[in-house]
C-alpha cells in the first residue's frame, strides 16, 4: 500500500462489540495505526500518543483506530486500563494487515505502520518505524492538518 492508492476497505468488529468499515467512514480522515501487540511498552506508549492527541484528531475530523492480532477481549483491557478513546480491531488471522502490505520487522514482530487515509479513501501517508512508536501520531496528525482536499 502506497500514498495515493486507493485503501482496501475492510469491515471489523471494534473492542467495545461495534461494526466499523472504511465504506462508512468515507467524508472522513482515518488514521490506521496496526501495532504488535497489546499492553507491550511500545505499543501502550504509540496507543498513549494516539490517546494524548484524540482531540486534535477529531477537531480535524478524523477517526483514529488501531490494529493488531490481539483479540477483542485483550483490546478491551488494554483500552480499559490506558482510556483509549478509539477503537481497536482484532486481526488475528492477518487478513488486514495483508491487504495493507504491513510486513513483520526482522521477520519475527509484526510490523507498526500508520495509514492516514483522506475522506475519499486515498492513502496519503504511509509511516513505517518500529522504534520510534510516538513519532506515529506526529506524522498523522501533520498530515491532516497540512492536507488541502
Amino acid at each position: 500500500m502506497r500514498e495515493g492508492e486507493q485503501a482496501p476497505d475492510f469491515t471489523s468488529i471494534t473492542h467495545d462489540g461495534t461494526t466499523v468499515s472504511l465504506a462508512a467512514l468515507r467524508g472522513r480522515w482515518v488514521v490506521l495505526y496496526f501495532y504488535p501487540a497489546d499492553d507491550t511498552p511500545g505499543c501502550t506508549a504509540e496507543a498513549c500518543s494516539f490517546r494524548d492527541a484524540y482531540e486534535d484528531f477529531t477537531d480535524a475530523g478524523a477517526v483514529v483506530i488501531g490494529v493488531s492480532g490481539n483479540d477483542a477481549a485483550s483490546h478491551a483491557r488494554f483500552a480499559g486500563k490506558h482510556r483509549l478513546p478509539f477503537s481497536l480491531l482484532s486481526d488475528g488471522d492477518g487478513s488486514l494487515r495483508k491487504a495493507y502490505g504491513v510486513k513483520k520487522s526482522l521477520g519475527l514482530l509484526p510490523g507498526r505502520v500508520t495509514y492516514v487515509i483522506d475522506p475519499h479513501g486515498v492513502v496519503r501517508n504511509v509511516f513505517s518505524s518500529q522504534l520510534k512508536a510516538k513519532q506515529h501520531t506526529a506524522e498523522a496528525l501533520a498530515t491532516i492538518k497540512g492536507a488541502a482536499v
